[in-house]
C-alpha cells in the first residue's frame, strides 16, 4: 500500500460540523461531527479521486 501526503483544509461551520477539503482535487470535500470523523470520510473521497 502506497502512502500519499496531501494538504487538507479544516473548517467548522455555524452548526459545529467540521468541513474538510483537499485543494489538490476539484470537489474533494467531506464533513463530520469531529475532525477525526471528517478526515476518515475525506480519506475515502481522496481514494475515489485517485482511482479516476
Amino acid at each position: 500500500m502506497k502512502t500519499y501526503h496531501f494538504p487538507v483544509v479544516v473548517e467548522i461551520d455555524e452548526d459545529g460540523i467540521y468541513i474538510v477539503s483537499c485543494p489538490m482535487f476539484k470537489a474533494c470535500h467531506a464533513d463530520g461531527a469531529t475532525v477525526d470523523e471528517a478526515l476518515v470520510a475525506l480519506t475515502e473521497v481522496v481514494e475515489m479521486c485517485l482511482e479516476e
